[in-house]
């Protein structure tokens, strides 16, 4: 559904001649020359991509904030940022190859494409430009997860302040808004970063126009100055629209859906009566970590069961 956002975001960053007359214009000019079907190029990269990388992103910041926690499980702000910036730096490293394929699919003429599909885009890229192509732009991604991943988890866990009460009780509205403010604010700043990224991902000397980037440089650093220099400051920030209106409403989708998740994991540890509800369970040890409740659970099981008779067995 948000497909085409992240199609005109791509097109945006890179600087192709769609968008000399901004979205709307580069949505038209796209939809008149490639046909509608234009709208949704890389669109099955970007599905098999994000599987992988949410499910990475999470179970590591989940594992890096269990190692930085310290002896009655607490974790302070900057050791909460440390790991999601972490996580996010994981996520990207593994991932990385499949965002690049993306990029040269969106940039491409689908009329006239240089690559007919995943499979085919990560065999030309790597035989006409060597393993390295697959992580060109992969600098600015990773120094990008910093304040993205530490400004989402960041802010995320804050809120708590804004709504004056623990981050447990909340809703499932009321973690939907978080996750959309942590994306809005993360986004906004790491977005340079991801300007700069797709540049380099889209810029190749096997591409027709170079790729159509609307800079030529030598690094990330020339990238930068040369974008400054040509577009203004304010180009760094190209297409953070439609890149909003993708991301905000995700992270907060994933974000709630990811607090209900734990909720009915505590549920069925026995912590809470109820996924719907924090009501805890009388009687439960809430000190215990979840493994150490099953182990309890197991031992009473084999304490109460009647054993069997010699004559029975």
């Amino acid at each position: 559904l948000t497909a085409p956002l992240e199609l005109l975001t791509v097109l945006a960053q890179v600087g192709t001649w769609h968008c000399r007359r901004g979205l709307r214009g580069a949505g038209r000019s796209l939809c008149r020359t490639e046909g509608v079907r234009a709208l949704w190029k890389g669109n099955l990269t970007a599905c098999l991509r994000l599987c992988p990388y949410s499910a990475l992103q999470l179970a590591a910041s989940r594992r890096l904030v269990t190692l930085f926690t310290d002896e009655l499980g607490h974790i302070s702000h900057w050791r909460a940022i440390m790991a999601g910036s972490l996580a996010g730096m994981v996520a990207t490293i593994v991932t990385y190859p499949t965002d690049v394929i993306k990029t040269r699919l969106i940039v491409q003429n689908r009329l006239e494409p240089s690559y007919e599909g995943i499979l085919h885009a990560f065999y030309k890229i790597y035989h006409q430009e060597g393993f390295r192509a697959l992580y060109r732009g992969v600098s600015p991604a990773i120094l990008g997860a910093v304040p993205f991943s530490a400004g989402s988890f960041f802010v995320y866990i804050s809120l708590d302040k804004i709504w004056q009460e623990p981050i447990f009780h909340f809703t499932p509205l009321q973690n939907f808004i978080n996750g959309c403010v942590a994306a809005a604010v993360a986004q906004t700043l790491s977005f340079p970063f991801e300007t700069v990224k797709r540049k380099m991902q889209a810029q190749s000397p096997w591409l027709p126009h170079y790729g159509g980037v609307d800079v030529h440089f030598t690094g990330m650093a020339d990238c930068f100055r040369q974008t400054v220099k040509n577009k203004g400051v304010l180009g760094l920030w190209r297409g953070l629209t439609p890149s909003l209106l993708k991301i905000v409403p995700y992270f907060g989708v994933m974000f709630s859906t990811f607090e209900f998740c734990k909720r009915v994991c505590l549920y069925r540890n026995g912590y809470i009566e109820s996924p719907l509800n924090y009501k805890l369970t009388p009687g439960v040890d809430q000190s215990l970590h979840p493994q150490e409740l099953r182990e309890l659970k197991l031992l009473r099981r084999e304490n109460f069961e009647p054993r069997k008779s010699a004559l029975e067995n």
